[in-house]
């Protein structure tokens, strides 16, 4: 089975400027991918590229097996663009009608999907409203229906949550985790960390154009874990007897280790048993998807 999405050194160039530059990625059929970057880092440009909205400068594509190239390509894709606006003269019926049509969808088809994906936005009595009235939230809603209409296999994000309140946002995201059940793939744009951590099997950090680094939540945490220990006892024969760790420092109160993994936790506690010690608290601290970020992001900025 063909890749959701596929490139190899994808890029594009405004002149002497770089929107992306070589971007190589593979997202697997029926996973949550995650593009994450801070604003202007590229991720709309790629994506665009994606959808045919820019050509490449060089490089190659494929979204479900077929060349980015060819309008081919598109057909079982959906996108919700990062800024849009819909005539505001129509109804939201109206608008997923247009959409259904633009898609090839028979008109019973179109009445049905409208149906479906209103209700699966949060805006089923809101279908005869005028789209002019919408507040932002509802418009994004709206954004999020459209780009569902035609039942696609691909799910192209680009900020699905940007104009949502934290409800709306946990709305959007028990929204994507359905999807995602019933065997769509789904690439999401975004800079909420949060976001990706709670949905991506895999992500990638995008910063000046190039992806500097990628993988699964645990490959770019690194596996590594600090753990921070409250002790009494002969907090000295603790230390002698924890003198084989590399990474051992004394805090108010007991000891802080950081280790490889978690795998080494049980060793460290039965270590201090054995020395004497008596463990009040035992709280490990794993790098977080925010602090990997930062630290990517930062590298990148001093370079």
């Amino acid at each position: 089975m063909a890749a959701a999405v596929e490139t190899q050194s994808l890029s594009k160039t405004y002149g002497l400027n770089t929107g992306c530059r070589n971007i190589s990625l593979l997202v697997e059929d029926g996973e949550v991918f995650g593009l994450l970057g801070p604003n202007g880092a590229g991720k709309s440009t790629f994506v665009k590229m994606l959808t045919g909205l820019l050509p490449p400068t060089s490089g190659q594509g494929w979204l479900l097996g077929k060349p980015i190239t060819l309008p081919a390509a598109r057909q079982a894709v959906g996108y919700l663009p990062e800024k849009f606006a819909y005539h505001p003269w129509l109804t939201a019926l109206e608008i997923l009608e247009l959409h259904g049509r633009l898609s090839n969808l028979r008109p019973a088809e179109i009445s049905r999907r409208s149906r479906e994906v209103l209700a699966l936005a949060g805006l089923t009595e809101k279908g005869g409203q005028r789209v002019g009235s919408f507040s932002k939230g509802m418009q994004q809603r709206l954004g999020l229906a459209v780009a569902l209409i035609a039942d696609p296999k691909l799910l192209l994000l680009d900020e699905p949550t940007s104009a949502l309140d934290p409800l709306g946002r946990r709305e959007v995201r028990q929204l994507i985790q359905v999807l995602c059940r019933e065997g769509k793939t789904i690439f999401l744009n975004t800079h909420l960390l949060t976001e990706a951590e709670q949905l991506c099997n895999r992500v990638a950090i995008i910063n000046r154009g190039e992806v500097v680094s990628q993988g699964t939540l645990a490959e770019l945490q690194g596996g590594g874990v600090q753990v921070d220990i409250r002790l009494g006892g002969d907090i000295e024969a603790v230390k002698n007897a924890l003198a084989f760790l590399e990474d051992l420092t004394a805090i108010p109160g007991g000891l802080r280790v950081n280790l490889a993994g978690e795998d080494e936790i049980p060793l460290v506690a039965r270590t201090i048993i054995e020395a004497g010690g008596n463990i009040y608290a035992l709280m490990p601290r794993y790098s977080s998807l925010e602090d990997v970020f930062i630290q990517l992001v930062e590298k990148g900025g001093e370079a």
